[in-house]
């Protein structure tokens, strides 16, 4: 019994530091947005908003979990897939319709991803059988809904989800898994920036483009032509709308590059990109320390690499729902309840 206590003790231990790390990353990044705003008429409430939505959830997440780790996950998942049923096409992404601007990637497929990562990670943390199989099927139910809804995209980032978590069953040491994901989601970064950039091979740039849109190559090339001109401090939060050609030009525009990574580099410079970067990083070494089953973080990593993809392509973080949802699965998943002895 000694030996299963000091090896608990010493995961709470090393779990302190994610936790302190994210205090000084929210915190900076909340201060660098400050700074980018000053003498500009910039708006930096979108940020400071989102670093509240992903604290607060965090927050609660960690709170629910402990208490009841199954259920807090799986009534998450309920919520999330309540909201993404609710909202319709008020929120891009749902179905095509005349307001939805030309590339749109909206938050209704990262509400499904969401709802099928908490689905997931809820079996995963059950010891029942028919519980488990249960919140799987909720979580098939969700892919089948994101095609009901039109959403391909959210189709298949669901079912991905629910294959890494069917994988992740059998995995022993989180550390390689984790190691995976964020190297795809480096991957999915690096592939935006090339497109900007037009480094990619020219059949590769047709394809890429025919499904990305040519609307949304104009606004990724204009972002990375305002983070080059102001690669310190960019041109501000909020701004690029006001400053983009094609984002003035479009019918029902938001002023927004779809591509979180993008617009953090056209409005913030080089230092918003990083703290993106960190923000995401604190997210992963929070659940490579977790004390719960290597089953639900790596899931809870799937997910969260998902929402990454999601984001780099369009604007899904920029919804206030989607950044309280992924705080409170990353909460869920770094809960300190009925911690499970670590595989690393």
């Amino acid at each position: 019994m000694a030996a299963p206590a000091a090896e608990r003790a010493a995961v709470r231990e090393r779990g302190r530091a994610p936790d302190v790390a994210g205090v000084l990353i929210l915190g900076a990044v909340v201060l660098w947005s400050l700074v980018t705003a000053t003498g500009r008429d910039a708006r930096p409430e979108g940020i400071l908003l989102a670093v509240l939505a992903l604290a607060a959830g965090y927050a609660c997440g960690r709170i629910s979990g402990t208490l009841l780790p199954v259920a807090a996950s799986a009534a998450a998942s309920l919520a999330a897939l309540g909201l993404a049923l609710t909202s319709g096409p008020s929120i891009p992404g749902t179905t095509p319709t005349g307001s939805v601007p030309p590339g749109h990637t909206g938050a209704a497929a990262a509400l499904l991803v969401l709802a099928a990562g908490a689905a997931c990670c809820a079996a995963s943390a059950t010891d029942s059988v028919p519980v488990r199989l249960l919140l799987r099927t909720l979580a098939l139910g969700v892919a089948a809904v994101a095609l009901v809804l039109g959403s391909v995209v959210g189709f298949v980032a669901a079912l991905g989800v629910l294959l890494c978590s069917l994988a992740a069953v059998r995995m022993r040491r989180r550390l390689l898994g984790l190691a995976g994901l964020v190297l795809a989601t480096g991957l999915f970064v690096g592939v935006s920036w090339a497109v900007a950039e037009e480094r990619l091979p020219e059949g590769l740039a047709v394809s890429l483009e025919g499904q990305l849109t040519g609307h949304r190559v104009l606004l990724w090339q204009e972002a990375s032509a305002m983070a080059k001109e102001n690669p310190l401090v960019g041109v501000g939060p909020e701004r690029f709308g006001a400053l983009s050609p094609t984002a003035r030009t479009t019918l029902y525009a938001d002023g927004k590059p779809h591509s979180a990574p993008l617009q953090q580099a056209a409005e913030q410079g080089v230092p918003g990109v990083v703290l993106l970067g960190a923000t995401y990083g604190w997210l992963v070494c929070g659940l490579w320390t977790s004390p719960r089953r290597t089953a639900v973080v790596l899931t809870a990593a799937a997910t969260l690499t998902a929402l990454a993809a999601l984001a780099t392509v369009g604007n899904a973080l920029s919804f206030t729902p989607v950044t309280v949802g992924a705080g409170l699965l990353a909460g869920l998943a770094t809960a300190r309840a009925a911690p499970a002895p670590t595989d690393d």
